[in-house]
Parts: C-alpha cells; structure tokens; sequence
C-alpha cells in the first residue's frame, strides 16, 4: 500500500474524523489503564485457593479494551496517521516539507495542525509551521513552505 504523505491542509481537513477516533481512543486507553491497575491491585490481594471474582471481571475488560483499541489504531493506520501517544492523543501525519519527510504533529485538545517535527525528533522536537498561527486564528488551514 502506498503511503499516504499530508499537506498542512489536508491534514486539518482530515482533522474532525481523526479527532474523534483519538477522543475514543484517549478515551478507551484510560478504561484499559484503569482495569489493568485495578487487576493489579485484586491480584496482588487474592489468594491462589480463592480468587477473588473481581479479577475475571477485570481481565474480560481489560482484554475488550485493547481490541477496541487496536481498532481505533488500525482506522488511524487506514488514514496514514500515526498513533504517537494513547494517553494523550498524540498523532503525526507523515509530510513532506522543505524537499524532505517530515510529521506534521498534533495533540487532542488543540485546534488545528500547526506544528511539524523531524522524523526522528518526537515531540520534544516539534516547532510551529510557518503561518500556522496566523491562519488558525483566521479559520484557514496553513499550508507548508
């Protein structure tokens, strides 16, 4: 399959579908974390000649929470978008600017995508697209120099 390489503009148009998707994944993420710490928690109390019920319970959900998850992966992978952070909702689109291969980054929570990072970077290394303030505040998508 090719890979699918992102305009800034294209990128924020995908953004609503992609936004909902992270939001369940966040979301789901938080659920799994929950149950696993909790089956933690059970386990560490439960006796091998007593299991408390509780732990079954927990597993089943735990279990159904990361299928759901690796759906919601698999629908950002459909979309070329990669999944950087699922307890924040981190992704990167893979770009092309300046001549060479980029991600434009975005985080659950912000408006738009207007920041880029090297491929090897992460988001520590992250900088804001030429333009993109500007025109997030005006409603139009920025596009790549």
């Amino acid at each position: 399959m090719p890979r699918t390489l992102y305009t800034v503009e294209q990128a924020n148009r995908a953004l609503p579908y992609v936004r909902r998707i992270v939001e369940d994944l966040v979301a789901e993420h938080r659920k799994w974390a929950d149950a696993v710490r909790e089956l933690e928690a059970v386990a560490g109390r439960g006796r091998a000649d007593d299991p408390d019920p509780r732990a079954e319970e927990l597993r089943r959900l735990a279990h159904t929470s990361a299928a759901d998850i690796d759906t919601f992966l698999a629908e950002l992978a459909a979309l070329g978008v990669e999944c950087k952070g699922y307890d924040v909702g981190l992704v990167d689109f893979p770009a092309v600017l300046g001549g060479r291969e980029v991600y434009l980054c975005w985080r659950l929570g912000e408006p738009a995508v207007a920041h880029w990072h090297d491929r090897d970077a992460g988001f520590a290394g992250r900088v804001p697209i030429p333009g993109a303030e500007r025109s997030v505040r005006s409603g139009a998508g920025p596009e790549p120099r």
